[in-house]
């Protein structure tokens, strides 16, 4: 399908105005709050739909468009436990972690870890979080946006890159959060949008449900309509990995990683920051119906012979084919459209949340004097060199053959030992300042070592046979678990040799009793965050009941 002039349209119009809002955005912004206030946190302004909708474009990026789309092709519906089991890690930020973070009025989650440990805590998390930040929501979003970008429309490589980058960076580095967040809203309709049209004309092509279903059933892959399986079926995805495993990656990435939860942070009031993430856990019931099940779609139409001559040599590209193979034109632009909406929300946010890392947690360290105006343009120019280092990154992450495990094999080794200090610093009082500084040293330095192990006996199993099995064919959603409960051990053993000092945690920032969570009041009706929250919980548990 070649592309014509209202596809072009579409594209530029989409490019233009979405700079154009962000700075409007960070413009209006200005006359909020304090200089920086306003930039890194949109001056507490944010509200619910904002926050719900800012988050889930956050997390929603070509990585997900494209990897959930090979996933489904690859596996079926398995990937889509990632995201329905979102849901209730953003149910556990909203009734645990939201009260202290909006109570404490922290800027970035290792100021938090600060004021419930120790400086150095919050030193090593804020290096861990521009970490992530750079790898999963720049580098990646990158590697799987070029990928698709190049496929479809032909743009070189790099041209694909620095475009994206660029136009990003225009209203990013200048607007600020609110920036971010209000261009995320728009992305998140964009996308949605995208993701349902091309979802609708899957699902004539292969005859619905039951046409795929139909065809499912005569290749012998009914399998691949399962959520939870067991191991002999996938060894590398059986049910209680997903069920062990994810709590462990999905506590670090929604609710202790600055990326995301910053959102959170910039809200109007607690009630807001608490209706936000439920209002984003609803959303997450979509994912699988948009992103995944395309890809088994997809697979049922080739296996019905509904499109002649075309063929899947790689599985990456699937959701550029399906994009050439079933949209009529006229929508091309709309998808390119989604396609860099997801794209440029995920480079904004985590720019965005590296310059705040970065300008707060380590410049002003050394820096305390720094003025209000001076930390902005620092800030800034730390948004500008994520985006470098993601570049720089690019060749490197290339080399999965499937994203969307590449990216969270990466996770589970660097998940568990923030997890461990986050959820006992919330929920044990006990837990001490030396405690959580060496548990998250030595976690850390164990899941670097297990993940290097690892990578070298792929590159090279002749040369590493000496290594026992374990730390090569433990599925890495295991593995996660594994290093989490030694790292909960090891926290605990520790705060018992070294307990925690008089003058540690000042604010008291833990819940004496884990239902104080639930007792503040809310608002009023079916706005009560509890009802929503439970109202949640209980939609995904019916969810899994027919998909399991």
């Amino acid at each position: 399908m070649q592309i014509n002039t209202l596809d072009y349209a579409v594209i530029a119009a989409y490019l233009l105005g979405i700079v154009g809002i962000g700075i409007h955005a960070g413009l209006r912004q200005k006359r909020g709050k304090s200089e920086a206030t306003g930039y890194f946190l949109a001056a507490n302004s944010l509200k619910w739909p904002e926050i719900g909708l800012a988050l889930f474009a956050t997390n929603i990026s070509c990585v997900h468009l494209v990897s959930l789309a090979q996933a489904g092709f690859d596996k079926g519906l398995l990937m889509g436990n990632f995201e329905w089991l979102a849901g209730f890690t953003l149910v556990l930020l909203s009734l645990v972690f939201v009260p202290f973070y909006i109570r404490s009025k922290v800027t970035t989650l290792p100021d938090f870890l600060e004021r419930r440990y120790s400086r150095e805590c919050r030193d090593w998390l804020a290096v861990v979080s521009m970490v992530a930040a750079i790898i999963f929501h720049i580098a990646f979003p990158l590697v799987t946006g070029w990928f698709v970008l190049h496929g479809v429309f032909g743009i070189e490589k790099w041209t694909c890159i620095f475009m994206i980058c660029g136009l990003t960076a225009a209203y990013t580095v200048f607007g600020g959060l609110a920036a971010v967040v209000v261009t995320e809203m728009v992305q998140a309709i964009v996308l949605l949008v995208g993701a349902v049209l091309i979802t609708w004309f899957a699902w004539d092509k292969a005859g619905g449900w039951d046409g795929m279903v139909a065809t499912l059933q005569t290749s012998g892959e009914m399998a691949k309509l399962s959520m939870l399986r067991p191991a002999e079926v996938d060894p590398d995805f059986p049910w209680y990995a997903i069920l062990l495993g994810y709590p462990v990656l999905g506590i670090w990435y929604w609710c202790a990683d600055q990326t995301i939860v910053q959102r959170v942070l910039g809200a109007k009031d607690e009630n807001h920051a608490r209706i936000g993430p439920l209002f984003c856990a609803a959303i997450k019931i979509l994912p699988l119906f948009i992103f995944v099940l395309p890809g088994l779609l997809f697979f049922a139409i080739l296996k019905q012979g509904h499109l002649p001559g075309v063929e899947v040599a790689n599985s990456k590209e699937v959701y550029g084919i399906m994009i050439k193979s079933l949209l009529p034109h006229g929508l091309f632009g709309v998808i390119a459209a989604a396609l860099m909406a997801a794209l440029m929300g995920n480079l904004a946010s985590a720019a965005n949340s590296t310059a705040t890392l970065f300008s707060y947690d380590i410049w002003k360290r050394f820096r305390p004097e720094t003025p209000e105006h001076r930390l902005v343009w620092i800030g800034r120019m730390a948004s500008l060199g994520s985006f470098a280092l993601g570049i720089a990154l690019v060749p490197l992450l290339d080399r999965y053959q499937s994203i969307f495990e590449g990216l969270s094999d990466i996770m589970a080794h660097m998940a568990p030992p923030i997890t461990c200090v986050f959820l006992l610093g919330v929920f044990w009082s006990a837990a001490s300042a030396r405690s959580a500084k060496w548990t998250m040293w030595i976690g850390s330095a164990a899941g670097v070592a297990i993940y290097s192990l690892k990578t070298l006996h792929n590159w090279q199993p002749e040369a590493m046979g000496w290594m026992s099995p374990f730390f090569y064919k433990t599925p890495f959603m295991l593995m996660a678990f594994y290093l989490f409960a030694a790292c909960v051990l090891f926290q605990i053993l520790l705060t018992v040799l070294l307990p925690k000092a008089a003058h540690e945690d000042p604010q008291k920032l833990y819940w004496k009793n884990p239902l104080d969570c639930v007792r503040t009041p809310g608002w009023s009706g079916l706005g009560d965050y509890r009802i929503l929250a439970a109202a949640v919980s209980v939609c995904f548990v019916a969810l899994y009941f027919l998909f399991k």
